[in-house]
């Protein structure tokens, strides 16, 4: 493989991405964090635990890339954008994997193509783990059929979406109305039902309407997922409503959802739970914490 690659952003999805390949040695990564004194050490050993090369800045990750990656949170998508553009070589591919809504991606795009850059909307479509760098992506706008060879060689999954940019986002946000807000009804449904001592009863109810479903697994599972990417969850949220407004709708169940993603989040639980606990377990040790910051 004979790309230079560079990553800006380095968290779960990046390194997730990175831990999947096999020969890739040019690897330069900047991530926010090293900005902090408090966060670097971390980072940088992270840096050497995925065997990247670190930098101090975008501009220096950036610099003479022929495919930059771009993995932060939602929030920090259009910025980054905007950051690196102007450090990027002529023609060079920048991937916008986060979760935004289209009007972002678009206002993104502007920035990186006046640039002298080329853009393309990347939608990630399933959790990362555990298909690290296979898992499935959508491509799309002008760029999309030129970028899919050189991410099949590094290996990844790719598919094209025909459309201009914000044509993968549009399928990833409005998904996510669904996915993330079955996560959201789940902590407040069973909250409310363990609470009320009335769970049985609830989750035996859900299971004969869909049988084909372990409520009392996925209530785990939804728990862990909220707990631990809640609020990156939440700022992915605000970009469906974003574009649930764009589109002339109200975004009502998507801005609750961005509520309860938020609160449990920010609870602070993400490091001691798992989906393998029972789901009475995660409960109890939410309603603890809530009810204490009450």
């Amino acid at each position: 493989m004979d790309q230079r690659i560079a990553f800006i952003g380095f968290g779960e999805a990046g390194s997730a991405v990175v831990s999947g390949w096999k020969d890739v040695p040019d690897i330069r990564v900047f991530d926010i964090k090293t900005d902090y004194e408090a966060q670097r050490p971390a980072m940088l050993s992270r840096y050497q635990e995925f065997g990247v090369a670190g930098r101090m800045s975008a501009a220096e990750a950036v610099q003479n890339a022929d495919l930059v990656f771009c993995t932060v949170t939602a929030d920090q998508a259009a910025i980054a954008a905007g950051n690196c553009a102007p450090h990027m070589k002529p023609g060079a591919l920048w991937l916008d994997l986060n979760s935004c809504a289209p009007s972002t991606k678009k206002s993104a795009a502007e920035t990186v193509e006046a640039a002298g850059a080329r853009y393309v909307d990347v939608a990630v479509m399933a959790p990362v783990y555990p298909k690290r760098n296979m898992v499935p992506l959508l491509l799309a706008g002008p760029h999309a059929e030129t970028v899919k060879p050189l991410l099949e060689a590094l290996p990844m999954s790719p598919r094209v979406v025909e459309g201009p940019v914000g044509s993968a986002s549009s399928i990833k946000m409005i998904r996510s109305i669904m996915m993330k807000g079955m996560e959201a009804l789940t902590a407040e449904c069973v909250l409310a039902a363990v609470r009320a001592g009335v769970d049985e009863e609830v989750l035996a109810s859900l299971q004969a309407s869909n049988p084909e479903i372990d409520w009392k697994a996925r209530s785990s599972y939804n728990f862990e997922r909220s707990l631990q990417h809640g609020i990156r969850r939440a700022a992915e949220m605000r970009e469906v409503v974003k574009t649930v407004s764009d589109l002339g709708f109200a975004p009502d169940m998507a801005s609750a959802t961005v509520e309860w993603q938020d609160r449990m989040g920010g609870l602070g639980l993400g490091a001691e739970v798992s989906e393998e606990l029972d789901y009475r377990e995660i409960a109890a040790k939410i309603t603890q914490r809530m009810m204490a910051g009450n």
